[in-house]
């Protein structure tokens, strides 16, 4: 798997919000074995204060993803990346641009816009989008080599609320990484969008507030994984009736 040209084997990335500490954090990234981390700038202060933050993720070897998180204008999108690429030194860049204060939907019209504007700049976009065909056409005719559908509202723990749209993107955009960003609660929801044939999933929220975030990140590693192999098996379809699995012949006859 690549992004951007760079070779990727984990298919989780993990967010590093809301963790009890730095070393459960830690701890939890090296459980997931990921290799792709998402960064808010707000964690960095322009005084240093976000340092000790920043060198442990330094430690750990990771890609890091800085997003946009927060950000409500496709302006103020662009310039929190723009200030990002700065301190974080990357072009890769998770787009959030939010329409919504209450379930955080994606404002598909600022992103589509902010996306362009970034690619341009020489950006590598991740953009966190909704399931709709149309708005990811649109992304990608921005420039963006992936798409981040979202499974249901950031936080919420909801699960995929609507797999019939992330099959359908996945059917209409067959050679674009696809990532289930937001939503995922439990390890069995990142195993079914894995089934699905998504790419990878990003998750923060479900690790972190996790009783036990360490465990809870090895679980999600462990489901990414049979999910992928599972859609690699290709499964059966579902069907209305039943079919028996042992066959009438060689059955004794009563007389």
């Amino acid at each position: 798997m690549q992004f951007y040209g760079t070779d990727i084997t984990s298919r989780l990335l993990l967010g590093t919000a809301q963790y009890p500490s730095p070393k459960i954090l830690s701890a939890a990234i090296r459980a997931s074995a990921t290799q792709i981390v998402t960064v808010s700038l707000r964690r960095e202060g322009a005084d240093g204060s976000g340092e000790g933050f920043w060198q442990s993720l330094r430690e750990l070897d990771c890609h890091i993803l800085p997003n946009t998180a927060g950000c409500h204008t496709a302006q103020e999108a662009v310039t929190t990346a723009q200030m990002a690429r700065e301190v974080f030194g990357t072009n890769w860049i998770k787009l959030e641009v939010i329409g919504h204060s209450d379930t955080l939907q994606p404002d598909v019209f600022g992103l589509v816009e902010a996306a362009r504007v970034l690619a341009q700049d020489g950006f590598q976009v991740f953009p966190y989008t909704t399931d709709d065909l149309v708005v990811g056409e649109k992304l990608v005719d921005a420039g963006c080599e992936v798409l981040m559908p979202w499974g249901a509202p950031i936080g919420s723990g909801q699960g995929l609320r609507n797999p019939d749209a992330l099959r359908a993107m996945r059917a209409h955009f067959p050679d674009i990484p696809l990532i289930v960003d937001a939503g995922i609660g439990r390890p069995s929801d990142a195993a079914q969008a894995m089934e699905l044939g998504m790419d990878a999933v990003l998750l923060n929220t479900a690790v972190a507030k996790a009783g036990d975030p360490v465990g809870m990140a090895a679980a999600m590693r462990q489901a990414i994984d049979a999910g992928l192999a599972g859609f690699i098996a290709d499964p059966i379809e579902p069907r209305d009736m039943a079919v028996p699995s042992t066959p009438i012949l060689g059955m004794a006859e009563l007389i």
